[in-house]
């Protein structure tokens, strides 16, 4: 008895390190980029709002990934008037107006700032 328990602990613990390792892989294969509105070279700042500074431009055609989103301040754009702004790198930060998400709402988790 004691050595079919052994087998089956080893093999839970096999698998259960494989479902971790697939996990992890799944996580950062989900990451999604998103079109920047075609034309457009867009400010990035330093906070959610037009009133922080910029800290870099993005090109023209531009994807970005937005890890998080928080309200700021309210901004009109190619894709409307929102005051979403999405975080796309640790204190980077721009308006969801000029970001195709196909959503006029929260897409990601709101940011923890």
């Amino acid at each position: 008895m004691k050595t079919w328990t052994r087998r089956s602990v080893l093999l839970a613990g096999a698998t259960g390190a494989f479902i971790t390792v697939s996990a992890a892989a799944t996580a950062d294969a989900a990451v999604r980029y998103y079109p920047v509105a075609p034309g457009y070279r867009v400010n990035v700042r330093s906070g959610p709002g037009t009133s922080y500074p910029i800290v870099r431009v993005l090109p023209e055609g531009a994807q970005v990934a937005i890890l998080c989103q928080t309200p700021g301040t309210t901004v009109t754009g190619p894709y409307g008037t929102s005051n979403i702004w999405d975080c796309i790198y640790s204190g980077e930060y721009i308006s969801d107006t000029y970001v195709q998400t196909g959503s006029d709402g929260y897409i990601r988790p709101r940011c923890a700032l």
